[in-house]
């Protein structure tokens, strides 16, 4: 890979990432494209047929079922759908596609990571983005923003619920409910970036409690809070051996 992203968890613009080892786990998915880096071609991932596909870069759509096979050092990123980085991931997958290597990927470094996850959608249906901006909302000064009820997006950009929800289903691959529980943990996670504990975190995500925040990161990115709270307290290369439940035991979501 190009400039590498030390060990640890971070969340950026547009984009979260973990660095450490994959001690393997259960099908899981989640809301996001999901780019897996091995800077020696170690990576390996298994869809729910058991089928396996290994390679110096792999990409895993959103809503894709997959299990993450016992790996050494790896760099997941996990891209929000509605940036310009999606778009590029989104023209090497097509509907249906599953877990697919992509190795002109496996150089991508953080400068230009940042910068295309940043970036808008060209991409995708402008009522679309203006929809996932709504739903995103603001944070206030005693806490997160009142979730706006989906008929209330739906009248503001201009479409009825029902063609709302099957634009998102097409051009992300998703609903748009999906969405919203994807912002909420990017919430928390940034909590955790900021060395929150894990119950100010689920507060601060808009969760009822940190038992709900766990379950949620836990079928959206295969992690927890206690292991990212590890990954983070621990410098250095032993840094990715403390994540004892990365990727273990995340149930598939339905």
């Amino acid at each position: 890979m190009g400039r590498e992203l030390g060990p640890g968890f971070g969340v950026g613009e547009g984009y979260a990432w973990y660095r450490g080892v994959s001690p393997g786990g259960s099908v899981h998915r989640h809301a996001a494209f999901q780019l897996v880096l091995a800077p020696r071609g170690g990576a390996a991932l298994a869809g729910p047929d058991g089928r396996v596909v290994r390679g110096a870069a792999l990409l895993v759509p959103p809503m894709t079922a997959h299990r993450m096979l016992s790996a050494g050092d790896l760099l997941t990123v996990f891209v929000e759908p509605h940036s310009a980085l999606a778009d590029r991931l989104r023209g090497r997958c097509g509907p249906g596609s599953g877990i697919v290597a992509v190795p002109e990927l496996c150089r991508l470094d953080e400068a230009e990571l940042g910068r295309a996850a940043a970036l808008p959608s060209e991409g995708l249906d402008p009522r679309l983005l203006a929809a996932a901006a709504l739903l995103e909302g603001r944070d206030g000064p005693e806490g997160p923003a009142e979730p706006v009820p989906m008929d209330l997006v739906a009248a503001r950009v201009g479409l009825s619920p029902q063609r709302l929800r099957a634009l998102a289903r097409q051009q992300l691959g998703m609903p748009l409910a999906r969405r919203r529980i994807w912002l909420k943990l990017r919430r928390s996670a940034e909590a955790l970036e900021e060395g929150r504990s894990a119950a100010e975190a689920a507060a601060a995500g808009g969760f009822a409690d940190q038992a709900h925040l766990t379950r949620r990161m836990r079928e959206m990115i295969g992690m927890t809070p206690a292991a990212v709270l590890r990954v983070m307290q621990v410098p250095s290369a032993s840094a990715v051996g403390a994540a004892g439940d990365v990727h273990r035991n995340g149930p598939g979501d339905g």
